[in-house]
């Protein structure tokens, strides 16, 4: 069960997410007063000019009908008029909203084929909802794809309310998107496991992820900066411990990113040929639990959302047994597959963590070229 203390944090979640909007949607415009995206800064012009359009006329119906109802009022012997089919009454009350509706569809339809607009791109994205996680693939047009997981960064005391809040509390991740400034950018949006929606207001992009079904949507971002979101679909218990946290950065700034981001991915595959010791293993494994298990199976593996990994069956019992748990779940339950979320080598590392943790004390120590064998067999 969730403490009580969480599900109310987690509830406040929108007003954190959109503190300097909380009453109109986002301008696309920063503080500074730099344009963030052109698309964003046309849909707020698009809203704000139907906003004012309902305004005027919800002042002229009202204000006649008010009219009406002090100067036409029973208590000065008004009586009310007897008319039956005027056409003049008629043409008009279907000729003025006709005119209006077209004046708003206009400027409406302009922006909506803008916003689906996904010619063009210089850069595609996959991004996948998982309960609770975002995962992000740079498509390479030359098959060099590579992907990362974004989890919440926010430490566990913070939720619990034993330490101080920060700044972006629940707004941050481990590892965000990045991409590059004045880049038209398109996002492939979809889901693992339950529906989702992929939510960053400052850039001008919320779309449901939806499994088996890719939604697109994109964005150019004109003001380098860091820009947050959230899952905004209710997707389960820890619906609100899925932030969304993008980087925009110089071209410059990106490509060395990318050649980072790529050399440690190649860096991961050699170290799955090796073999790690003890020590490296668990140091490795209690952060890939901190990342993916605790939030469901505790701090000190006592259960939660999950059941306990402390003196658990699976932890205590067969290796086999317990790696089929982490590799493929347990279907009609919240456990995930793991297996492709995470490498052979951080599923190896995990599972002698689990081993070795909370009291369990078995002594056990596997290796990658374990959970490839046991993927293989």
């Amino acid at each position: 069960m969730l403490n009580a203390r969480a599900l109310a944090a987690t509830a406040l979640l929108p007003l954190a997410a959109n503190a300097q909007n909380q009453i109109n949607m986002s301008t696309g415009i920063s503080e500074a007063g730099a344009v963030i995206t052109d698309l964003g800064a046309e849909i707020y012009g698009l809203h704000m000019l139907i906003f004012w359009i309902c305004v005027a006329i919800g002042i002229g119906v009202f204000g006649v009908m008010l009219y009406s109802i002090y100067a036409h009022r029973k208590s000065k012997g008004v009586e009310a008029s007897q008319f039956h089919e005027n056409t003049r009454v008629e043409i008009a009350w279907t000729v003025v909203p006709f005119i209006i509706l077209v004046g708003m569809a206009v400027p409406a339809t302009s922006t909506l084929l803008e916003v689906y607009d996904n010619d063009d791109a210089e850069m595609s994205i996959l991004v996948t909802g998982y309960q609770w996680k975002w995962k992000y693939e740079y498509l390479d047009a030359d098959g060099e794809n590579f992907a990362f997981f974004s989890n919440l960064a926010t430490s566990q005391e913070q939720i619990y309310n034993t330490d101080t809040k920060g700044e972006n509390y629940l707004l941050e991740v481990d590892e965000p998107l990045v991409i590059p400034v004045d880049t038209k950018v398109r996002f492939l949006i979809t889901a693992n496991d339950v529906i989702h929606s992929w939510w960053v207001p400052e850039i001008a992009v919320k779309r449901d992820a939806i499994p088996g079904f890719i939604n697109e949507a994109w964005t150019r971002v004109l003001a380098e900066g860091v820009y947050r979101g959230q899952c905004t679909e209710l997707c389960g218990a820890y619906h609100g411990f899925m932030p969304v946290e993008v980087h925009v950065v110089s071209h410059g700034e990106f490509d060395d990113w990318m050649a980072a981001k790529k050399g440690a991915a190649a860096a991961d595959a050699a170290l799955a040929a090796t073999e790690l010791s003890t020590d490296e293993l668990i140091a490795r494994g209690e952060d890939v639990y901190n990342a993916s298990c605790l939030a469901c199976h505790g701090a000190n593996g006592e259960g939660g959302l999950g059941n306990a990994i402390a003196g658990s069956a699976i932890a205590m019992g067969g290796l086999d047994s317990h790696l089929n748990v982490i590799v493929n779940g347990v279907a009609g339950t919240a456990m995930q597959a793991f297996g492709a979320q995470l490498s052979d080598v951080d599923v190896a590392a995990v599972t002698t963590y689990q081993r070795n943790a909370f009291g369990n004390n078995t002594g056990d120590v596997v290796q990658a070229s374990d959970v490839v064998s046991y993927k293989e067999g």
